[in-house]
Order: structure tokens, then sequence, then C-alpha cells
């Protein structure tokens, strides 16, 4: 069995629930009546993903930072946190190309927002990270503040490269940095390993 959806059916599911930016702009200036459906395939893209290796990654990053933001906020606020770091995120890469024909599909935009958060809840909290020198693997642990920066700087490297909605991880990130203060509880304690 697969995970990933190929082929003239995988492309008509990601056309179909995947945010497609030029039907949302038609939709919200001269098509009034598609506006609905257009606006549910912000959520809806969410929840799609490109392969099985695009599913794993995201779920990577919600696992290893999600669980302490979650925490920080609670279990409802955490979701409520998560869909709008997805909204905001979309809204970036929408505003970016309003006019794409491509289906804008993943959680990467909302996991983007949790990193946003665990940066300012948790700046010195180490992450075990995979270090690659030429041949070598080593672990070692990186301050969350310089793992983060290292990776939002990426996404700003990588801005115009093609097949990877960059301004919706920026987006959400950014989210995350300003409204996480509004969701979390007084304290957030100390970050899980």
């Amino acid at each position: 069995m697969s995970f990933a959806l190929t082929g003239p059916e995988g492309q008509a599911v990601y056309r179909y629930y995947g945010l497609v930016p030029r039907e949302l702009s038609v939709s919200l200036s001269t098509r009034w009546d598609l506006a609905p459906y257009n606006v549910l395939t912000v959520f809806s893209s969410m929840f799609l993903h490109g392969g099985v290796i695009h599913l794993v990654g995201n779920m990577l990053y919600l696992w290893i930072f999600g669980n302490n933001v979650e925490d920080a906020m609670g279990h409802k606020r955490f979701i409520v946190f998560y869909l709008l770091s997805g909204i905001i995120a979309a809204l970036f890469q929408f505003l970016y190309d309003p006019f794409s024909n491509i289906p804008m599909i993943g959680a990467s935009g909302a996991v983007s927002g949790i990193l946003g958060a665990y940066l300012v809840l948790f700046p010195y909290a180490r992450i075990k990270t995979l270090l690659f020198i030429v041949i070598f693997i080593k672990i070692v642990e990186i301050p969350a503040i310089v793992l983060l920066t290292i990776w939002f700087f990426m996404q700003i490297l990588y801005l115009g490269h093609g097949g990877v909605a960059w301004y919706a991880h920026i987006g959400g990130f950014v989210f995350g940095l300003v409204t996480v203060k509004l969701f979390s509880r007084k304290s957030a304690g100390k970050a899980r390993g």
C-alpha cells in the first residue's frame, strides 16, 4: 500500500483539496459562489502531503517541537494556534503569488508556527541534531535559538526555488513568534527532551 498519490488520480486530489491560489483569487474577485469551497481548501490543504517523505518530515518536526508548545498552551489553545498558523502561512504564500496554478499542500506552514512558538518559549532548550561533516555523522545538542535561527534563514535563502511554499514557512514562523504569548499559559516551564 502506498501513501503517495500519483498519476492523474493523485493530481486530481491535490487540485481539488489543495489550495490553488489562482482559484481562490478568482473566487474572491468575480466568482463569489465558489468562495466557500476555495476558502475550505485552506484547511484541507494542511492535511495533504506530496508523499511519505513530506509527511514524515512534517510529523518529525511536530513531534520534536510540538509537545512542549502544547504543554505550554494546553490542548485546545494548541489546536487553535496550529490551525491559525496554517491559515496565516497559506495567506503569506497566497499574497506572494495569488495567480499561481500550483496547488499548495502540506502542514509545513502550521508546523513552522510551532517552531516560531518554540523559539520564544524555549530558546535555550538543547535539541539533539544530526551533524554531517563530510563523511562523518555526529549527534550534537544545539540550543533552539541557534538551530531555529539557522532554519529560518535557510527558508529565506531558498526563496524563489520552486516546488516549496517558502513564504508559507516564513509566514507561519513569524506568526508563531509574534502570537505565542497570546496562547501560552503564564509559565511555560522547561522543555521536555
